[in-house]
């Protein structure tokens, strides 16, 4: 097709460009942008023995077509270049190329395809970093973080070729015992949605296209089990599973989203018009595509039985509003003309189009990879020797690890180890299964659990340092003796004898247990590696009571992907850290806590229980959620509660004011408080806004995050912080199953996490009825921070 055709002039509107290309092409060629294709590990000839990276992948590998046969005609996607089998950057920027060039040259139209990829934990590929797990980044409480590291994610996919990423996850979390928990941002939907929104403002600023998933309910499913029914009432969707979404599109500009496996009350995601369309474009305003999860359109006639074949399924994903089949192309290869109307196709391949002109693909001078290296500190050819694991990156994965690690208790001061006051201890007993090994500190879709678990010839790709080698790096004059005890999930205890005579020999025992990642059961956490109880996993009890027995004061460092019942050891643990897979800088960054060189500033984004049964529950619950006394013998109260985490210094809040004592249903006030660090070194701690309604007409949670601020202050200093509170952060879904604000009383509380509480105030909201929201709503509670000196003078205040 000549290069002088309408669609490739880059000055003419992106909309009749558009239409000028749909004009010029058949059917097949518009069913063709609709599709994907994925040389898989399946497709090798290890790839069976080697085991799957994607639910049932296997079961797809007959229908699979060799690539020239698969886009005759085009195509829309390429599947997970980089992503799928160990491949040096070199050598996958050389496939994509090659790829390219094919649709490029022996296509009609010589359309490019978009490539997508993973990125929950980094850019999931051989020798990029592994930043935290998204529950980590939850517990730094520091969107401002979380957009730096996706901006520098976004720039190394940039660099290879990559116009998509798979992240990130917006699942509120409603069971613990879900597999995934580690891949969600906890069990708030304001902290979700804050730090989902920058993730994917950082992401898209690097010029890659963000996903957001799993839409929509995956994380309330069944019983905590993958792929399981949503049983979930319209209200409780409404009110906490969707705003995270909602503020990802309307304030992120996300330009893609994923839909959920699951159904909602029967209906499945993936043929669900009112949630793609209706919700998601007539009401909020989303313009990009929608991708399927992998298989999501075939498991309509495969598990949900909602169809009868595979075109039928795609006929219902079409209409419902899927534009992009994924990973490879299936139901939408096989409609026919009386599948769906033209009309249809149009519309989605519309949508696709109009993502691949403003990507630059059909534009003159598009090339598959940048010419150049153009990320910051750098100025290789990406040909040869791309870093994808720089310095500069390590630097942030380090401060993203060293924030989210959260000291739980420490009642008798046993920690830091390395306290000015007195001398570290001089024999240590390192113990358990997450102290030696690094993999521990990794989430599910980090390359060296998702993919190199099953190629161990390459090892974790990357330097990951163990707790052990970082603790003996941080106490070179300590003997540091250690013990595993017990794998992470075989019930195999013979180690245990060694760990305890460790313990014994000892002055201080460091037990560090918890989560190996992986996937569909092959793992503790991740995707398919659902828990029947929150009971550590394997031996791992029996490990922790034997050391505890021997009486030996000790410090017990969970790393997990989800939370885990304590109470039955907290209360003799001389500490109790957590650290939620906090990446390849995981190990410097505990045994930084450890000894004092970082104070401990993360904060919970999910509660820790104290039993391991009477599951689900989270904060986020009404007054029957909460524990009855003589009502029901269960107490679902938490041992630790969301945005409990201590540090080494202490701060004090006082004299929470309010603007106004009332406010109209469309008014704003001002809640300012003064925060001062009262201990003796600098620290961080977490300003929590809570909000209560004292009477509405429906149940509401008792109370709600409404707003936060990660402070940083010097022994002594002092600084104010005003939260900035609308009326309609206090909306709800009413009885009529519209969103309104309703006049009444409302008590806001400021804090440390959920329970602690220490200052209170109340306001009213007031009218004669409620007020109907239609459309846009105020959803963020803006924060500024203004040092105590420069309260007079107004220098020196910040926006959070």
């Amino acid at each position: 097709m000549s290069e002088h055709a309408p669609w490739r002039d880059p000055h003419l509107p992106t909309h009749e460009r558009v239409e000028a290309l749909l004009a010029a092409m058949t059917r097949e060629e518009k069913l063709a942008q609709l599709g994907s294709h994925w040389r898989s590990s399946a497709d090798t000839p290890t790839g069976p023995e080697r085991g799957a990276i994607a639910p049932l992948e296997h079961a797809f590998a007959a229908g699979r077509r060799a690539f020239e046969e698969a886009t005759a005609h085009g195509l829309g996607h390429l599947t997970r270049v980089f992503g799928s089998e160990p491949v040096t950057p070199a050598a996958g920027v050389a496939r994509l190329r090659g790829r390219q060039r094919h649709l490029t040259t022996a296509t009609r139209l010589g359309i490019p395809a978009i490539v997508h990829e993973e990125c929950l934990t980094g850019f999931t590929t051989l020798g990029a970093t592994v930043y935290p797990a998204p529950l980590a980044w939850a517990a730094t409480f520091a969107p401002d973080l979380v957009q730096a590291m996706s901006e520098a994610i976004g720039r190394d996919m940039r660099a290879v070729g990559v116009h998509q990423g798979l992240s990130p996850v917006l699942d509120v979390v409603r069971d613990y015992r879900w597999g995934r928990v580690e891949e969600t941002m906890g069990e708030d939907p304001y902290l979700v949605a804050t730090l989902g929104t920058a993730y994917v403002r950082g992401l898209q600023s690097s010029g890659i296209i963000a996903t957001l998933k799993h839409f929509a309910g995956y994380s309330a499913a069944r019983a905590g089990r993958n792929h399981a029914p949503v049983p979930i009432g319209p209200r409780e969707f409404a009110d906490t599973i969707l705003p995270p979404f909602e503020m990802a599109v309307r304030e992120g500009g996300a330009g893609s989203v994923m839909n959920s496996y699951s159904d909602i009350d029967g209906r499945p995601a993936a043929a669900h018009a009112q949630l793609l369309t209706t919700t998601l474009r007539e009401q909020w305003g989303f313009t990009g595509t929608v991708v399927s999860d992998y298989w999501a359109i075939a498991f309509l006639d495969l598990m949900h039985r909602v169809s009868p074949d595979r075109a039928s399924s795609g006929a219902l994903a079409l209409q419902a509003g899927i534009d992009v089949e994924l990973p490879a192309t299936d139901a939408y290869a096989r409609l026919g003309e009386a599948d769906v109307p033209d009309a249809l196709i149009d519309r989605a391949a519309r949508r696709v189009l109009t993502q691949k002109i403003r990507l630059g693909l059909l534009d003159p001078d598009w090339q598959p990879t940048p010419e150049t290296d153009t990320r910051p500190g750098t100025d290789r050819d990406p040909d040869h020797d791309l870093d994808l694991d720089s310095p500069a990156n390590r630097a942030l994965a380090r401060q993203l690890a060293e924030k989210s690690v959260i000291l739980l208790a420490n009642p008798h001061d046993t920690l830091p180890l390395s306290a000015p006051s007195a001398s570290p201890p001089s024999r240590i007993a390192l113990l358990g299964p997450c102290a030696d090994d690094p993999r521990t500190f990794l989430g599910c879709y980090s390359f060296p659990n998702h993919v190199l678990s099953r190629y161990e010839e390459h090892g974790t790709g990357i330097r990951v340092d163990s707790l052990r080698a970082a603790l003996h790096a941080e106490l070179p004059d300590a003997r540091i003796e250690y013990a595993q005890g017990v794998p992470v999930r075989d019930p195999d205890t013979s180690g245990i004898p060694a760990a305890v005579a460790a313990a014994r020999d000892a002055d201080l025992a460091v037990l560090c247990v918890g989560d190996l990642a992986s996937l569909f059961g092959r793992g503790t956490s991740g995707e398919g590696c659902d828990a029947p109880d929150l009971s550590l996993p394997g031996a791992q009890p029996r490990l922790v009571e034997a050391v505890l027995a021997t009486g030996t004061p000790t410090v017990l460092v969970v790393v997990s992907g989800r939370p885990y019942a304590l109470g039955p050891y907290a209360d003799r643990c001389a500490a109790v850290v957590q650290a939620f897979l906090p990446g390849e800088e995981g190990g410097p960054a505990i045994a930084g806590v450890l000894t004092g060189r970082v104070n401990p500033s993360g904060h919970l984004p999910v509660s820790i229980p104290r039993d391991p049964g009477g599951q689900p529950g989270t904060y986020l619950a009404p007054p029957l959620g909460r524990y009855s006394e003589g009502i029901s013998n269960l107490d679902p109260t938490p041992l630790y509660p969301l945005g409990h985490g201590g540090s080494y210094t202490t701060f004090a809040f006082e004299d929470l004011a309010l603007s106004a004592a009332s406010i109209p249903a469309d008014g704003t006030l001002t809640a300012t408080l003064l925060v001062r660090n009262t201990g003796a070194r600098e620290g961080e701690d977490v300003v929590q806004l809570y909000l209560s309604d004292e009477v509405a007409q429906v149940t509401r949670p008792v109370r709600e995050l409404v707003g936060y601020a990660r402070v940083r202050l010097a022994p002594g200093e002092s600084c104010q912080v005003s939260f900035r509170l609308h009326a309609d952060r206090t909306s709800f879904t009413g009885l009529d199953h519209h969103r309104i604000v309703e006049p009444g009383a409302f008590t806001l509380a400021v804090g440390h996490s959920a329970e602690d509480l220490p200052l209170t105030t109340r306001f009213e909201i007031t009218g004669t009825g409620p007020r109907a929201i239609e459309g846009a709503r105020v959803m963020t509670t803006p924060v500024e921070v203004r040092p105590a000196q420069a309260l007079s003078g107004g220098a020196g205040a910040s926006l959070v």
